[in-house]
């Protein structure tokens, strides 16, 4: 099947109020083009440099999606990052927050949306906020006292299993997290998105909660 029928098939399978962003990571500029012609309206990128150039290379296509920030951000990349994506999914600690709220307005930007990306397996692999309550309860009150970002979601990858279902209760347990951190009142927090699950996933987080799937292989095929 085409990018284009591989699309279209998941977006009438998955539910109309769950977001698909397309993982571009290592994807051509041909292959992320015929997606967005095919109706996806999110892109998502590992790494700041490889998301300038698609953004450039798509002309005026990539002003058509919103950009999202699935990997790591590193300090130096902030300004460059905040040029590009409309949304940072990946801020773990106060210290990332600070650094990106004092680049917004030189961005020509008054507020980011942010997500805060929880390491729900403990991997010492992966980058993200330990799975505790009151640690993530406590960045978030932190963060809700800065002028430039609003706290939107969450974010996880998950441990990666040959058999998704082996990633239920991780996806169960950050889903527990969301719903306990939406009744907090507090200003720039307004907690709508929960952002789990990718193409070997997807279904069992959706069926857990999950709002905001990645999608990369399922989509374009395995990565060349």
């Amino acid at each position: 099947m085409s990018i284009t029928e591989n699309y279209q098939k998941i977006r009438k399978e998955v539910p109309e109020e769950v977001t698909i962003i397309i993982a571009a990571k290592t994807r051509t500029k041909d292959e992320i083009s015929e997606a967005i012609v095919a109706g996806a309206t999110e892109i998502g990128e590992n790494y700041v440099q490889e998301a300038e150039e698609m953004y450039n290379s798509l002309g005026g296509s990539a002003k058509k999606v919103r950009w999202h920030m699935i990997g790591h951000l590193q300090k130096n990349k902030i300004n460059k990052a905040l040029q590009i994506f409309d949304v940072i999914q990946t801020v773990d600690s106060y210290k990332k927050a600070q650094a990106i709220d004092k680049r917004v307005e030189a961005a020509g930007k008054s507020v980011i949306p942010v997500y805060i990306e929880i390491n729900i397996g403990s991997e010492l692999s992966k980058s993200g906020i330990k799975p505790d309550y009151d640690v993530i309860e406590n960045l978030i009150k932190k963060i809700s006292g800065l002028k430039h970002l609003t706290v939107e979601g969450l974010m996880t990858m998950g441990p990666r299993f040959g058999n998704p279902e082996d990633s239920r209760p991780y996806f169960r347990k950050t889903k527990e997290i969301f719903e306990r951190l939406k009744t907090l009142e507090l200003p720039n927090v307004n907690l709508k998105t929960l952002s789990m699950g990718m193409s070997n996933s997807y279904k069992v987080a959706i069926k857990e909660g999950s709002n905001m799937v990645r999608l990369g292989t399922v989509i374009f095929g395995e990565r060349r």
